[in-house]
């Protein structure tokens, strides 16, 4: 089975699960797939992650790069920079995820690189139409870079992806001959290409011509990290993340606290109050803590930790607060699950961030380089400061879920600084709230996004959102569902069979075999 949220991914994924492949060829196929038929949210200028369950055992893949070597804060500061740009070279870090489909495939692979990323080479060289929310993305892209991207740096990208002076159209066909190409080499050379050959070089050259601080040598450094995968035990079930630089410890944390209270009806004022208190205060822990794990001031044993989450547990009162950080050492992304039938699970998750990411695409390569350093901050005293050589505070995160040691399955829910919260209502949705995986997709969702500000979906319920008002949150309704996180589950049951929920808000797709 192959759950994503783009129709020709999913069919690429299983494509190679009838040639043989299984489900890590099929996750590796289908991330590829997604850089060409969803670039809108991810690309080979980009990173990912992975949790991957084989021989009954769950192994955690982080394939996110590191900060230039010569970048500085006070370097940027110099040159009258006061916080990390969206767009241009500045936020670019090493892209990791070449590097991590051949990770994958070298580890646990059955096929060569070459034979998986096919499907992608295919529909890049032939093309493929538009679906309606992919269009829908880079129309927004397209218009935003319209009037924001300055400069002949950028020129490259409009020659790519709007090579007739707009974006594609809903059924429109789109093709990319270099991205093609480009997909063709890291095939060949399982990755080394990108990271030491000529996709290196040309990397290196259009970084030193508009003042980028990215050179090939810190392509070159660039490895994909094997990480033990985090977990807490949330009523019975291990919930599994990957460890910082990426926020999967926010939704640990959140659940943590929730556990301590007992949930029995989903629509109850408490149920959703206590919710949405528990994941604030998670998540300010994150924004202060997460970073590159040699930056971070405290262990992620610390954070889950029972006693601070009992301390985290006992601020949640009656009413909405404004939540700060505590102090535990005092005593644009795609998502993709797949599944096969030797028992190996995938859930993986990739990005470019913000869309499109940097607005930078190397000319003649099809490779839009993420901005995932704007998460770095300048404030040289945090966590997270910008510094050389360093990852930065990451949001995509791969969820996965055990019982007594046994694969449940793959689960994730991208968007930004929503997945953490997505992550937190699926797991309640399934394990509180006893939805099967279509059922937990579906629900409607809330977002918090600062202060006492929460926003929620057009179809969440009227006498909940004036309850919450009246406990002095400030209810938003968001119409635009696609800001709510897009999900995936696969869950396996104990006579092998599985089950699969692909999110409504996108162009979802559940392919099986």
């Amino acid at each position: 089975m192959v759950a994503t949220g783009q129709p020709m991914a999913a069919q690429a994924g299983l494509e190679i699960l009838r040639a043989g492949g299984n489900a890590i060829d099929a996750a590796i196929a289908t991330a590829a797939c997604l850089t060409v038929v969803e670039p809108t949210s991810n690309g080979i200028g980009g990173d990912n992650f992975a949790l991957v369950w084989t021989k009954g055992e769950l192994h955690g893949l982080n394939s996110s790069g590191r900060s230039p070597k010569s970048i500085a804060i006070e370097k940027l500061k110099e040159s009258g920079i006061t916080e990390m740009p969206k767009h241009g070279w500045i936020p670019v870090t090493v892209p990791g995820a070449p590097g991590g489909w051949a990770a994958l495939s070298k580890e646990f692979g059955k096929l060569t690189l070459t034979d998986v990323l096919a499907p992608a080479i295919r529909y890049a060289t032939e093309g493929y139409a538009l679906t309606p929310n992919v269009a829908k993305l880079w129309e927004k892209a397209y218009k935003d870079f319209k009037m924001t991207l300055k400069g002949t740096e950028f020129d490259s990208w409009f020659e790519t992806f709007a090579p007739k002076g707009r974006a594609p159209r809903p059924g429109e066909t789109w093709k990319s001959l270099d991205h093609a190409k480009t997909l063709k080499r890291i095939a060949e050379t399982n990755g080394e290409a990108f990271y030491r050959g000529e996709l290196a070089n040309q990397i290196d050259a259009f970084s030193q011509k508009y003042g980028g601080y990215l050179r090939r040598e810190d392509l070159e450094a660039f490895e994909s990290e094997w990480v033990e995968p985090i977990n807490i035990n949330y009523r019975g079930y291990d919930v599994w993340e990957i460890p910082p630089n990426g926020h999967g410890v926010v939704a640990l944390l959140a659940l943590k606290i929730l556990s301590g209270f007992e949930f029995k009806d989903r629509e109850h004022i408490d149920t959703v109050h206590r919710q949405l208190e528990a994941m604030k205060l998670a998540f300010v822990d994150g924004q202060k803590y997460v970073a590159d794990p040699k930056a971070m001031s405290v262990t992620v044993e610390e954070l889950l930790s029972e006693e601070y989450a009992a301390k985290r547990r006992f601020l949640i009162g009656d009413e909405a607060s404004v939540p700060i950080p505590g102090d535990p050492t005092a005593g644009g992304t795609v998502y993709l699950a797949t599944a096969d039938e030797e028992g190996n699970m995938v859930s993986m998750i990739q990005s470019n961030y913000m869309g499109f990411g940097s607005g930078l695409v190397i000319p003649g390569t099809g490779i839009a380089l993420h901005n995932r350093g704007h998460n770095f901050t300048l404030d040289i005293n945090h966590d997270n400061a910008l510094a050389p050589n360093k990852k930065p505070y990451h949001t995509i995160i791969p969820g996965f879920l055990t019982k007594d040691n046994t694969a449940v399955g793959p689960f994730g829910v991208m968007g930004g600084f929503m997945q953490p919260q997505g992550h937190v209502q699926v797991i309640m949705n399934t394990i509180d709230f006893h939805m099967n995986p279509q059922d937990a997709l579906d629900a409607y969702r809330w977002q918090w996004v600062g202060g006492k500000k929460i926003e929620v979906e057009p179809c969440f319920p009227n006498h909940l959102a004036l309850q919450l008002v009246a406990k002095g949150h400030d209810i938003v309704p968001q119409v635009d569902t696609l800001a709510m996180g897009r999900g995936q589950i696969i869950w396996r049951n104990e006579e092998g069979t599985l089950c699969g929920g692909t999110e409504p808000r996108t162009d979802g797709t559940i392919a099986g075999w």
